[in-house]
């Protein structure tokens, strides 16, 4: 016993002894910054600032510019934008009294002047419709370029000619019909049970020149393709004696 407690006694000590030099280690604080109050900002630099919104539109503006200010108004502060009024506004234009306009009568008087004189003093003629007229049974479109295509002389002649006006006007006979349109004379005998437009109107250019009867009423149809195979030959001036 006496040797457990001299060995517990020592082992005391030797704790003790190691545990002394823990203790004479420094003790640190933790250290705080100390606040420096003049780097704090408290508003008080900003305290007498003016909180008004900017002005609009801005002091340099094109719009502002264009305003003449007042010096009762620079006095108050930036100026606003004037707002015209109807009676200021440019008036809207008259309107024109085109309701009460008729043909070859002469326009009211009024004092504006944006109205359109009228030119003409009678009443415009009204032009004729031109009606087609219903071909017999086989004297269609169809037919008459089958008619072309079969290889029959439709041109009345063996060679083309050169037809001076004096000898086109020859050809003005139903059973003999010539025409020349740009130039080219045409034998359209074969060709009128198949117009469109009836053989009376067709027979107006018979022995003369129509070409301008022709570009009057249809300028959209190919005359040189149409009767390409009633061609007779070339319209020339009459030859100098």
């Amino acid at each position: 016993m006496s040797y457990l407690r001299s060995w517990f006694s020592l082992d005391t000590a030797s704790s003790a002894s190691k545990a002394e030099p823990h203790n004479s280690y420094p003790k640190l604080s933790p250290s705080v910054p100390e606040s420096n109050e003049e780097d704090e900002d408290d508003g008080s630099d900003t305290a007498g600032e003016d909180d008004t919104p900017p002005a609009f539109p801005a002091i340099n503006s094109a719009q502002r510019a264009a305003v003449p200010s007042s010096s009762s108004d620079s006095s108050r502060g930036p100026s606003i934008p004037m707002i015209l009024t109807d009676s200021a506004l440019m008036p809207p234009p008259p309107v024109p009294s085109l309701a009460t306009r008729h043909p070859g009568v002469p326009p009211p008087k009024s004092s504006s002047s944006f109205l359109a004189p009228l030119t003409t003093t009678q009443p415009p003629k009204r032009l004729s419709r031109r009606e087609k007229v219903a071909l017999a049974p086989g004297f269609g479109p169809l037919d008459w370029g089958n008619l072309k295509a079969s290889g029959q002389n439709l041109r009345g002649v063996d060679t083309l000619m050169r037809v001076p006006p004096s000898v086109l006007k020859l050809h003005n006979k139903k059973e003999d019909a010539w025409t020349a349109i740009n130039g080219k004379v045409y034998n359209i005998t074969p060709y009128l049970p198949y117009h469109p437009g009836g053989e009376k109107e067709l027979m107006r250019v018979a022995g003369r020149d129509g070409t301008k009867l022709f570009s009057l009423t249809h300028a959209w149809v190919n005359a040189d393709f149409m009767l390409d195979a009633c061609m007779v030959g070339f319209l020339v001036p009459e030859p100098s004696s």
